[in-house]
């Protein structure tokens, strides 16, 4: 019997092939490294993050290796988001990863490494090419997490990490075991096939679960949050704006190929699940921030806030629902990046990490504390910052669902989690400076990437429509 070779076109694999062979060229530089080429390094990997952003916008539609990797409007939108990300966290910490002695080179490769995984992730048609792509970035961020060897935090950020995510990935592995059991195939299309035959049972219901239950762990929805706090604050700062967007945008693309395209003839068993989720993460968000006083902290709270409020985009399960995530992801990668440049560039001047830290930021440093407070307005959803509209499309898909009880819940969360956002705004503005405090030069990238940042949060929040056509063109696929 001849066998049939799969369709193997390289074409709709560009991007992914770009940043692969610009990561192994890197790993070859890194060898003997001196300053002056950690610099070339740096600017090495952000003009290949550019280039595979090009690539990305001209690749056509299309799939390869019989439907394993898929290329649509909806994977070039995330895979384009990730990319933003990762260029802009590169380009923000230059400064801070030639002090913290980063520019070596393996902290790009591995940077580069992880942006990969997720770029797979988003154009995975398969169960095994989504775990692979998800193993690809889960290591990498398991390494830079770790990245300080003799900074106790730094270790203990990236073990504790580790021993969480390989636990979640192995949830997620027997979960697509009992998919692939039940149904004969791991293609997402394949599994959609089958059960649309009524081959559902329990096992393939427990399988959705557990799948499900491996990629909350990735976007830190609670419950699976409990790694988020004490990464986030072990990890150098740099690496904490990496894993804080990178890894939240990839999961997300990977929830939504699985959901809608293997498994909507589940939706009357997954939706609820989500709900839950949504409406943990909102609450898990929005108390747990309160008591926080380490701001690396606090802000991975409130990541998982963002969470639940993107979960509850997605369950509303319409095309207002999906467009509102889409927004919702890019408008947080402004949000977050914003906030933690910021940070870096407090940690360059030799401020810590509490936030008592920030007092008097305002009278010393008055445009930091500006933007500063546009960030943490914008997060708590304060009009007419792009946060706020964010939000808007969540609450306006729910009640759209007739899931009123939900958008009331992310209402109140909400205004409850101003509170700590609004507490670091009180610090900068009404207490009184150290002596000495904030004393800091401006790179030209930190000035770069804190004026697109802030800019970006007035323009989306004044004038949203750009935004909202882009993500509704890239879900219409779901419709």
């Amino acid at each position: 019997m001849p066998v049939q070779m799969p369709d193997i076109n390289l074409v709709t694999m560009l991007p992914e092939i770009l940043i692969a062979i610009l990561g192994l060229v890197l790993l070859l530089m890194s060898a003997g490294q001196d300053a002056e080429r950690g610099r070339k390094v740096n600017a090495m990997a952000l003009a290949g993050v550019i280039a595979a952003a090009a690539l990305t916008v001209v690749t056509a539609n299309g799939s390869s290796f019989g439907g394993f990797f898929v290329v649509d409007p909806f994977a070039r939108a995330m895979k384009l988001l990730m990319l933003l990300a990762t260029g802009m966290v590169l380009y923000m910490s230059m400064e801070y990863m030639r002090d913290q002695k980063f520019d070596g080179g393996e902290y790009q490769v591995m940077t580069l490494m992880a942006l990969l995984g997720g770029m797979i992730m988003a154009s995975a048609g398969d169960f095994v090419v989504l775990y692979m792509g998800l193993e690809l970035m889960s290591l990498s961020i398991y390494v830079l997490a770790a990245w300080r060897r003799d900074d106790v935090r730094s270790n203990e950020a990236g073990l504790k990490y580790f021993v969480l995510g390989s636990m979640a990935s192995g949830f997620l592995l027997y979960g697509i075991s009992l998919i692939y059991g039940t149904t004969g195939t791991t293609l997402f299309t394949g599994v959609a096939t089958a059960l649309s035959h009524g081959h559902i049972s329990t096992a393939t219901i427990m399988g959705v679960v557990m799948v499900l239950a491996g990629m909350s762990f990735k976007v830190a929805a609670a419950p699976f949050h409990m790694w988020a706090p004490d990464v986030y604050e072990g990890a150098p700062t740099s690496v904490t704006a990496f894993m804080a967007v990178l890894p939240k945008i990839a999961a997300f693309a990977a929830i939504f190929r699985v959901l809608l395209i293997a498994f909507p003839a589940l939706q009357s068993h997954w939706n609820p699940l989500l709900q839950l989720l949504a409406v943990a993460s909102l609450a898990v968000g929005a108390i747990a921030a309160i008591g926080q006083t380490n701001i690396k902290r606090m802000l991975a709270y409130s990541s998982i806030g963002h969470v639940g409020f993107i979960l509850l985009g997605l369950t509303a399960h319409t095309g207002l629902g999906y467009q509102s995530v889409v927004a919702y992801l890019a408008i947080y990668i402004f949000m977050s990046v914003g906030a933690f440049a910021i940070i870096l560039l407090l940690n360059k001047a030799g401020v810590g990490d509490e936030i008592e830290d920030y007092k008097g930021l305002g009278h010393k440093r008055p445009m930091l504390a500006l933007l500063m407070a546009l960030f943490m307005f914008s997060m708590a959803g304060i009009p007419p910052l792009a946060g706020f509209m964010g939000k808007l499309y969540v609450f306006m898909a729910a009640v759209q669902s007739g899931m009123m009880m939900l958008a009331v819940a992310g209402v109140l969360f909400s205004a409850i989690g101003a509170f700590y956002y609004l507490r670091i705004v009180k610090f900068m503005y009404f207490d009184q400076p150290a002596e000495g405090a904030f004393g800091m030069e401006l790179d030209f990238s930190a000035r770069a990437i804190l004026t697109v940042t802030g800019v970006v949060m007035l323009v989306w929040g004044l004038f949203p429509g750009a935004l909202l056509s882009w993500s509704g063109a890239s879900v219409k696929m779901f419709q």
